[in-house]
């Protein structure tokens, strides 16, 4: 039996989030494009319109002068490029920014490593060096003591590929009995990791709760739900290191924000995806479906006729 007011108390809790995360910070428009584009065009095309964009942002309150110049940013910074078809212009990420993207992809949609060998990799990047250290540190890296840099487990290719062109010193190790949690403690700050995955989790209790009793989900609550929710875990996520399990205090937090987002997200997804399907285009018409990848972020996700006409 359908809950008449289930879509008034998830309406309630998606403004709610959308007016703290408004609250805690300014909702950064340009970040929020991003969200967008990574998260809901890419797997379906990569290319939408600047009138689609302007759209889709409508219902976080952003304006369309402030959508015109976010993407006009973005394509001065190399994220996108611009197409003009006649009156109309349409965007779609550089060879830069997808490859970017596809890192940001496998860490933000799949869980931690579970299985480890015990060996780290170890980096003495050049000094000076400061791009290859961001990128390290965006990888997961963690910095052990200065121009020293360590990882457990290999390294990912977006990481190998700059480690090679950087000229640093690249080696295995394992370290002695003991020593591997010690040596976590001294690079990575997990206790603000694990606070910030706590506000996460709290932020969106609200949604989860409003969901338990949801009958159909309105379109647009389901996309700005959706939308918000990895904008807000990417932030935490792609800080994360994504440490292999043994080396995580127990329990560790961040293991129920990841089982959080992707149970919210499985939920809104189908309904997004129609939202998507009613307020997004590229140049020739209407967005292609999902690609196969797509439904298995997060572990799997409903595969609902999301591109129905």
């Amino acid at each position: 039996m359908t809950d008449r007011g289930s879509q008034p108390a998830l309406a309630r809790a998606s403004a709610q989030v959308l007016n703290r995360v408004r609250r805690a910070r300014p909702l950064r428009a340009g970040s929020l494009i991003v969200t967008i584009l990574g998260d809901a065009i890419v797997p379906r095309g990569g290319s939408v319109s600047l009138a689609s964009l302007i759209r889709l942002a409508a219902p976080f309150g952003l304006s369309e002068r402030l959508v015109r110049t976010s993407v006009g940013r973005l394509a001065r910074e190399g994220w996108l490029r611009a197409v003009r078809h006649g009156r109309l212009s349409y965007y779609a990420l550089t060879a830069p920014g997808r490859a970017r993207f596809a890192v940001a992809t496998r860490r933000i949609y799949a869980g931690s490593p579970v299985a480890w060998d015990g060996r780290w990799t170890l980096v003495l990047a050049p000094p000076g060096d400061s791009d290859l250290r961001e990128e390290l540190l965006w990888q997961g890296y963690g910095a052990i003591a200065p121009g020293v840099l360590a990882r457990p487990a290999a390294p990912e290719n977006g990481a190998a590929r700059a480690l090679r062109r950087s000229g640093a010193v690249v080696f295995s190790a394992a370290t002695g009995a003991g020593f591997d949690r010690t040596l976590v403690r001294a690079s990575w700050d997990l206790r603000s990791l694990a606070r910030r995955y706590r506000r996460f989790v709290t932020l969106f209790a609200p949604v989860r709760q409003a969901l338990r009793h949801s009958g159909p989900i309105e379109p647009e609550i389901a996309f700005l739900v959706r939308t918000l929710l990895v904008h807000e875990y990417r932030k935490i996520h792609l800080r994360d290191p994504l440490l292999p399990q043994s080396l995580l205090p127990r329990p560790w937090i961040g293991n129920a924000a990841y089982a959080l987002c992707g149970t919210l997200y499985s939920a809104v997804f189908p309904a997004a995806e129609a939202y998507l399907n009613a307020q997004a285009a590229r140049r020739g018409g209407a967005l292609p479906p999902p690609v196969a990848a797509t439904y298995q972020r997060f572990g799997g996700l409903p595969r609902a006729a999301a591109h129905a006409t």
